[in-house]
This record gives C-alpha cells, sequence and structure tokens, in this order.
C-alpha cells in the first residue's frame, strides 16, 4: 500500500542569483513548508551563505566562482555551462518556481535557462516570480530588466512581475535602502508562498495540484494580492 505521501505534489522554488538567493533564505526563515529550496548563482562566497536544500555554483569555468559582473549574457552562459546540474537538481518536480531580481547578470541571464529546462525538459508547471529594478538603481539595469523579463515571458506559464518602485509608495520615507532591498526580498517570499500554501496547507477552499495547474499552464502574465486575516 502506498503511504499518502507519493501522492503530495513535488514543488522546487529556484532561487537565481543574488536576489533570488536572498529571496530563498526568507523563505526557509519564514518555514515555507512542502517545498524544495535550490539556489543557483555566479557567486560562490554568496551561496555558501544560502540555507537552500541544494547549491548550484552555475558556470564556475566561466565565471571562476566569482559572479556575472553585472552582464546577463555571461548569467545565460554560465546557465548552459551547467545545464545538466540544473536539470539534476529539479529532476521529479510537478511544479518549479523560479525566483530572481531582474537587472543584473546571474538572475536576468540565467532565470530563463533554469525555467525552460523546468517546462520543456522536467516537464512542470513553471512559474516565474521576479522584481524589476529600483529606479535609483539605474537605466541600464531597468533596461536589462526589461529584457530578461521578456525572455522569460517566453518559457513560463505563468509570470508573476513585482516593481520595487511601487513598494517605495508603501514604506517610510526615510527607510533605507538595504531594508527597502528587504523588502523586496520579502515580497519575492510573499509570492512563492502565496501560491505553494494554497497546494501545501488545509483551507477554508481546498486547492490541489491539478486546480492549481488547470489554473496556472500556459496562463501568461499574472496579478499578485497579498492579505492576513
Amino acid at each position: 500500500m502506498e503511504s499518502s505521501g507519493s501522492y503530495l505534489a513535488v514543488i522546487k522554488v529556484v532561487g537565481v542569483g543574488g536576489g533570488g538567493t536572498n529571496a530563498v533564505n526568507r523563505m526557509v526563515d519564514a518555514g515555507l513548508r512542502g517545498v524544495e529550496f535550490i539556489a543557483a548563482n555566479t557567486d560562490a562566497q554568496a551561496l555558501a551563505m544560502c540555507d537552500a536544500d541544494i547549491k548550484l555554483n552555475i558556470g564556475h569555468d566561466l565565471t571562476k566562482g566569482l559572479g556575472a559582473g553585472a552582464n546577463p549574457d555571461v548569467g545565460t552562459g554560465a546557465a548552459h555551462e551547467s545545464r545538466d546540474d540544473i536539470k539534476e537538481a529539479l529532476k521529479g518536480a510537478d511544479m518549479v518556481f523560479v525566483t530572481a531580481g531582474e537587472g543584473g547578470g546571474t538572475g536576468t541571464g540565467a532565470a530563463p535557462v533554469i525555467a525552460e529546462i523546468a517546462k520543456e525538459e522536467i516537464g512542470a508547471l513553471t512559474v516565474g516570480v521576479v522584481t524589476k529594478p529600483f529606479g535609483f538603481e539605474g537605466s541600464q539595469r531597468t533596461r536589462q530588466a526589461d529584457e530578461g523579463i521578456a525572455r522569460l515571458r517566453e518559457v513560463v506559464d505563468t509570470l508573476i512581475v513585482i516593481p520595487n518602485e511601487k513598494l517605495l509608495a508603501i514604506v517610510e520615507r526615510r527607510t533605507s535602502i538595504l531594508d527597502a532591498f528587504r523588502l523586496a526580498d520579502d515580497v519575492l517570499r510573499q509570492g512563492v508562498q502565496g501560491i505553494t500554501d494554497l497546494i501545501t496547507i488545509p483551507g477554508l477552499i481546498n486547492l490541489d495540484f491539478a486546480d492549481v495547474r488547470t489554473i496556472m499552464s500556459d496562463a501568461g502574465s499574472a496579478l499578485m494580492g497579498i492579505g492576513t486575516a
């Protein structure tokens, strides 16, 4: 007789780049249940500080573990170099979240490659949850983010984009830059948790994985609302 655990959907969350791995740390700290955490980064030092279950130092030959230097092309090359490792880490997943802060090198360049592997090779329902840069991060980072989001949109089932600049409208004027980035990381966490909790935690209205797949498969862009009661 099979155990009830064998019927549970396998959900994996991949944090890509600095923003993505920070978001994974937030999820681990928040006690997100029923998911496996994967961190993928070209920065070996930052990766070592991450609390993910699986840590992938992607593109080691290309970057020597020193990061992508805010160049998305390096991030893309790093993901292609580590394609087999990424596929092995994603194996068995029913649903994959790819989360990143868009605009830098690794998250912007590697996230579409990882999402494409998850959807096309693993066959998982693939959801992107990403942030757009704050205005003070500069026009080049914004342009790179827009290009990265466009590429990611082509390879995921559903994409949630969170504009960091909008967060500044709901925080105190004296909020520090560091706290602003922490808030952005936490909103990424809420975006993922808002969906995974529907599947993994019994509630007033219970949704199973099949319900979520029906709603989110090839759905395109999505809006996110967060509330507590």
